[in-house]
């Protein structure tokens, strides 16, 4: 497209066409773009956060407790669910079609024919509205890795890495070792890191980088807790200055968020040091009411969905466990993968529980199909499967069959996710 942006439409075209660039890792296109756009990276103070699984529940929950300690934050998330626009957001803002517009026809001219991936466009795009905008702080949540990602042209006040499982091994490596070492590469000199890796051999290139680097490095359940006794309150306590906050709200009965919510409080915490005054109150109130759309969220209509991006085998493991925390009769399962993952164990894993099994296939050309999913199962897992050539077949099914004391639960690629909700709850951004 050589003509002007002048439309949110245009610049959502202009923005898929990039797709047609193979993802290239590597940090000198985007610190080109970023030149030519005057360095807008450099405006705002920011976080810094990779891991294969809870990154995107970290960020959302540390953007909550810092917008409610009254500090205009800007969080910048990927993959969307629906819209584009949910990539972008400051404070409960999402950015506008007119703002995206704009920004995208400013990145389009001053590219002056070189080539940027669809993921390098967006993080400078979040980087100019965020500048534009006077952040006084900005989280940033790596797409894939670290160390090669486009949001690494930073130097954050503190770095956090969530957890380390196999994924994308076809660009971060075939093993455990492979992978930290890629999110690793977010570790900077003398910034701080909070580590929620329970992985022994991650941590321990983990700790090899921090040294290296010179780099604080606080780890989860070694310099910080988050623990619960009998009935009482969550009490998450520091090694360092033994705080202790009180989350009574943020009993949830997917136990794996308090993986997550640990670490987001230790970054908090953290971020007084940098001047940033967060209370303990503020803390707490604001992971009350923290959600994160697509990633375990429950939603009652009058049926209930239990709504997953899991796509990966720690966070299938991760949804699997959770399960034995919900009340239901029969346990529907809709499920669908893309073509380039090892979905096979995954889909057993997930089918072994399920009551009935739904495959089926959302609207992406690297989406598998359903007979290919089904090829895939053992004789010996879930009562029944369904094979539902479209995303509204499946949620047709669904609601003719199941009964208000069921769960369904939608997961294996966020893909899916996100059609379904739209379908079902309607667009994360109105």
């Amino acid at each position: 497209m050589t003509s002007p942006i002048t439309s949110f439409e245009e610049a959502c075209r202009y923005l898929d066409d990039l797709q047609m660039h193979k993802i290239k890792l590597g940090l000198e296109a985007m610190r080109s773009s970023l030149a030519a756009l005057g360095s807008p990276e450099e405006t705002c103070p920011a976080v810094h956060v990779a891991g294969t699984n809870g990154k995107g529940s970290v960020c959302s929950m540390l953007r909550s407790v810092m917008s409610t300690a009254g500090y205009k934050t800007g969080l910048y998330t990927s993959p969307h669910l629906s819209s584009v626009r949910e990539r972008f957001r400051i404070d409960d803002h999402y950015i506008s079609e007119a703002d995206f517009c704009r920004h995208m026809e400013t990145i389009r001219r001053s590219l002056d024919g070189r080539q940027i991936t669809y993921f390098e466009c967006t993080t400078a795009l979040a980087f100019l509205w965020f500048a534009e905008n006077g952040c006084d702080l900005v989280i940033l949540e790596t797409g894939m890795g670290g160390r090669l990602d486009a949001t690494n042209v930073v130097v954050p006040l503190l770095s956090i890495i969530t957890t380390i499982s196999l994924d994308h091994e076809q660009y971060l490596g075939t093993t455990i070792e492979e992978v930290a070492f890629e999110k690793s590469g977010i570790i900077k000199p003398h910034v701080p890191l909070i580590s929620g890796v329970d992985d022994q051999q991650a941590q321990i290139v983990i700790t090899r980088t921090c040294r290296e680097r010179q780099a604080p490095l606080m780890e989860r359940n070694k310099d910080f807790w988050l623990a619960r006794e009998d009935n009482g309150p969550w009490l998450w306590k520091s090694a360092a200055d033994q705080v202790i906050l009180n989350l009574m709200e943020a009993e949830q009965p997917n136990l794996w968020q308090v993986d997550n919510i640990s670490c987001a409080v230790a970054a908090a915490v953290q971020l007084r040091s940098s001047g940033f005054t967060i209370g303990p109150a503020t803390i707490d109130t604001a992971l009350a009411g923290s959600t994160w759309p697509g990633r375990m969220e429950l939603v009652e209509m009058p049926l209930r969905y239990l709504l997953d991006g899991a796509h990966n085998q720690a966070g299938v493991d991760c949804l699997l466990s959770s399960l034995p925390h919900y009340r239901y009769r029969h346990l529907y399962v809709i499920w669908a993968s893309m073509a380039d993952k090892s979905y096979g164990d995954m889909l057993n894993d997930i089918g072994r529980v399920a009551d009935v099994l739904l495959l089926t296939k959302p609207d992406s050309e690297r989406a598998a199909e359903p007979g290919d999913l089904r090829s895939q199962l053992r004789c010996d897992q879930s009562r029944e499967v369904q094979i539902c050539s479209t995303v509204n077949e499946a949620l047709e099914l669904v609601q003719k069959r199941a009964q208000i004391e069921d769960l369904i639960v939608v997961a294996g690629s966020l893909y899916l996710v996100g059609e379904f909700r739209k379908l079902v709850v309607g667009e994360v951004v109105p």
